[in-house]
């Protein structure tokens, strides 16, 4: 008698085999490379990443560096769309908008060549293994802000810490509130460890001067300043770039910023030593004229600042302000004052 053939395995359906998992390591490495295949001049180097993978959605963030000049907006919104559908194209999971982080700035050469991608899918009936190239991806101008949007300022990733700080903090002011009106609507008598507390406390305060009391003042101040950060955004040496739509988010370094004007204003005929100092609302440039006509050159100087500054995409531009100091060869060019 023949035994019934054994089913294979590979006729069992799919789900009662088990399920695929794509962790958060590989969802973020993934990204990252496809920033450095979006298929713009100059290429893009991804400096850093992070992914959060829920079930079968993906929230996924690039850190990369742009090159220089461009425009910074336009690359951002390129990356964005490359970087997400990328990756969900290799995942396989359902990728929300990438929030992508402008951390650099490269100045490119003439003799470098822009960045290939080493690895794609294949293509239709080519060789195994040879990649795609990748799909041109139009550079969108920066276009008006959003009506009824406003881009919001970057931040910091403290506030989960803090916010859970917070609530263990609002749960024993709320453990001590219920005591003392225990106390006072019931007629209950104090819990033991209110009073053992109040004691100590009132044996071991601040005013006492020990190394306890001083200890728990520097809690307390420390407790308030951990509520202070969970409300403020931070990251003050951010500032949000202008959103050319509902789904993209951009910030651009102060430091970035600075370079761009800096080097805007240094190429200029006679300017030397430029110095610029870039605020949350306020940048200050200040250059040393070497020769030639004093108010020729702060008409150049504000105006190539002025243009380096738009070119930025920034959502709230700061104000500008240009003090330029005149070397012992220049002429006054109508008596520009100081």
């Amino acid at each position: 008698m023949t035994a019934p053939p054994r089913p294979s395995a590979s006729r069992t359906p799919a789900a009662p085999r088990g399920t695929t998992t794509v962790a958060d390591r590989a969802v973020r490495r993934v990204a990252q490379r496809a920033a450095t295949e979006t298929p713009i001049p100059g290429g893009v180097r991804a400096d850093g990443g992070s992914a959060a993978v829920r079930g079968a959605n993906a929230r996924v963030g690039v850190t990369v560096a742009l090159p220089y000049p461009g425009g910074l907006d336009a690359s951002a919104l390129a990356v964005q769309r490359h970087v997400t559908a990328r990756t969900a194209e290799l995942t396989g999971l359902a990728v929300r908008p990438v929030s992508v982080r402008v951390r650099a700035l490269e100045r490119q050469t003439p003799d470098r060549p822009p960045d290939r991608p080493e690895w794609g899918p294949e293509e239709p009936g080519g060789p195994p293994g040879a990649p795609c190239a990748s799909s041109p991806v139009t550079l969108a101008e920066p276009g008006p802000h959003p009506a009824g949007r406003r881009a919001r300022r970057p931040w910091s990733p403290r506030r989960l810490p803090v916010a859970l700080g917070a609530l263990a903090v609002a749960a024993a002011c709320a453990v001590l509130l219920y005591d003392v009106v225990a106390v006072h609507a019931a007629g209950r008598a104090p819990a033991t460890w209110r009073v053992r507390l109040v004691a100590w406390l009132t044996a071991h305060g601040p005013d006492g001067g020990t190394v306890t009391g001083l200890a728990a003042a520097a809690t307390v101040v420390l407790g308030l300043g951990m509520v202070v950060l969970a409300l403020t955004p931070g990251r003050r040496a951010s500032l949000p770039m202008a959103p050319p739509d509902a789904h993209t988010y951009a910030d651009l370094p102060r430091g970035a910023v600075a370079v761009l004007l800096r080097d805007s204003v240094a190429v200029l005929p006679g300017v030397t030593r430029v110095r610029v100092r870039v605020g949350r609302r306020r940048v200050r440039v200040g250059a040393e004229l070497a020769f030639g006509d004093r108010r020729g050159a702060v008409a150049a100087v504000t105006r190539a600042a002025e243009d380096a500054l738009a070119g930025c995409g920034l959502a709230r531009p700061p104000r500008l302000r240009v003090r330029l100091r005149s070397g012992p060869g220049v002429t006054a060019g109508g008596g520009v004052p100081e």
